[in-house]
């Protein structure tokens, strides 16, 4: 059981989340330091994880479609203070944590429609979020390795390709929360 939901959260993100892997490019762009991506993911995933688990033991209940633009909008935030910043700061992680609790009612959506089995209800939960967090590393060691490790020191990294990926990204997420508003 706990492999099948692992196997589903993973998927969830690679390759169905697009706007989740558009948040999570975002989150490493920010700086391009492992380090830096890791501490935003784990603080991330913190929040995920809490929201995920009070949505699916039934204590939060939220509209489905207003939470779907906020998540368009969280991406928006994210990626155009890219453009504006590089250090990692209290109000970055505060905002990351707060981003992360409505992501988990988005995740939590997605594991309603698959359905949790009661009699292994907190394997299954914990499954999903492990495969939903492999997801992640994934994608923060592949922009790692394939790309951050060599050439985020060169003068033009930033000004060059983060900036103009980020400046894309926040356009889809825009366009994204348009669109999701509209179908209201």
């Amino acid at each position: 059981m706990f492999w099948n939901y692992l196997q589903t959260g993973f998927e969830h993100v690679i390759p169905l989340g697009y706007d989740h892997i558009l948040f999570i490019l975002s989150l490493f762009f920010f700086n391009s330091r492992l380090k830096t991506a890791i501490i935003q993911c784990s603080i991330f995933t913190l929040a995920h994880s809490l929201t995920l688990a009070l949505v699916a033991l039934g204590y939060i209940q939220f509209n489905t479609r207003v939470i779907e633009v906020i998540i368009a909008l969280s991406i928006f935030v994210v990626a155009l203070e890219n453009i504006f910043h590089a250090t990692l700061n209290w109000w970055r992680l505060l905002m990351v944590f707060i981003f992360g609790l409505v992501h988990g009612m988005g995740f939590a959506t997605a594991l309603k429609e698959i359905g949790l089995p009661e009699n292994e209800f907190l394997t299954a939960l914990v499954g999903f979020n492990c495969g939903v967090e492999v997801a992640q590393i994934v994608i923060i060691l592949l922009c790692y390795f394939l790309l951050a490790k060599w050439v985020s020191k060169k003068n033009w990294y930033r000004e060059k390709l983060v900036h103009p990926l980020s400046l894309l990204i926040s356009c889809i997420a825009l366009f994204w929360a348009i669109e999701r508003y509209l179908s209201i």
